[in-house]
């Protein structure tokens, strides 16, 4: 199993993370680039919970988002190719009293066959700098949906 730590600043509000997290609807991969539209499908959304299947590149994982706390959004894989166990993704969004947005995010990646297991221990070498990067895109992209300037990107990797 494989924890990857990351973290970045923006200057979005924690209320538009949360709306760009959430947003299931087309062109989700236009913020998140790891879930292409065509295998994006929406199973039930609720208000403060969402059961979605998304992925890219032949991976694909089925999550369970609970926003119940609106500055923390909780992804559970419930099923998935290559993801089993413990996996998942939690975002903490914490407003800075500058008026940043700390977004601290943990993905672990619990590999559930072999292609799985290979998948984790690479990324627990390459993935902080990979989906590092991929946040700091996705921040970007929920900035300017909303206008506003580019945060700066720290990523701390563990695990």
């Amino acid at each position: 199993m494989t924890t990857i730590h990351l973290h970045q600043t923006t200057t979005a509000t924690p209320e538009q993370v949360l709306a760009g997290l959430t947003d299931f609807g087309p062109g989700r991969e236009e913020i998140f680039g790891r879930s292409a539209d065509s295998y994006l499908k929406v199973h039930q959304e609720g208000p403060h919970d969402a059961d979605v299947t998304e992925g890219s590149s032949g991976i694909w994982e089925r999550l369970h988002y609970d926003w119940t706390d609106p500055h923390r959004v909780v992804m559970t894989t419930t099923d998935s190719n290559l993801w089993g166990g413990a996996s998942g993704h939690t975002y903490t969004l914490t407003q800075e009293p500058t008026g940043v947005t700390d977004v601290d995010v943990v993905v672990v990646r619990d590999g559930k066959n072999l292609k799985g297991r290979l998948l984790a221990s690479v990324l627990g070498i390459v993935g902080s700098r990979v989906l590092g990067k991929g946040l700091r895109k996705s921040v970007e992209a929920i900035e300017a949906r909303n206008g506003g300037e580019r945060g700066t990107a720290t990523q701390t990797p563990k695990g």
